[in-house]
């Protein structure tokens, strides 16, 4: 469990962390503690986040708590990631046909820093979309399935 990161347990707090932080990436990590996946990438985040302090800003959301924002992000696999920035959503071309957020752990740290530091980039350039810095190995892969109803 990550202790360090701090967490976002309801809308208004969510809302309030998009909107008030500026010149900085945001990231939330939408997930459970108790998911052994979202554990590793609180460890990654955890342990990135001395080095991303001037660039970025973490924090953890619980999918139970905030329902509003796992239906608004189509949030059905976890841990699943989210970027903005100046209360921007940024979407990162992972090679996958979702852009809208990082579904998965990063395998290390460098990974989730070189992440970053290309959205803090493109973000400063005005782009709301950028390709993702990583090697398609490093990026999970998953089938999403649709149902009719």
């Amino acid at each position: 469990m990550a202790y360090l990161l701090r967490r976002l347990t309801t809308k208004k707090e969510v809302d309030n962390a998009i909107k008030t932080t500026e010149d900085k990436v945001l990231i939330l990590r939408f997930g459970r503690e108790t998911d052994s996946v979202c554990r590793q990438m609180d460890d990654i985040l955890e342990k990135s986040q001395a080095e991303l302090e001037n660039m970025a800003s973490i924090f953890i959301v619980d999918v139970d708590t905030v329902p509003v924002y796992t239906e608004y992000f189509d949030i059905s696999l976890i841990p699943a990631t989210v970027f903005f920035f100046n209360a921007q959503h940024m979407k990162v071309d992972w090679g996958t046909p979702d852009h809208t957020k990082f579904i998965g752990s990063f395998k290390i740290k460098q990974n989730l820093i070189d992440v970053v530091e290309t959205i803090y980039r493109g973000a400063m350039r005005g782009k709301l979309i950028v390709n993702s810095p990583l090697d398609s190995r490093d990026v999970p892969k998953y089938s999403l399935l649709y149902k009719d109803i």
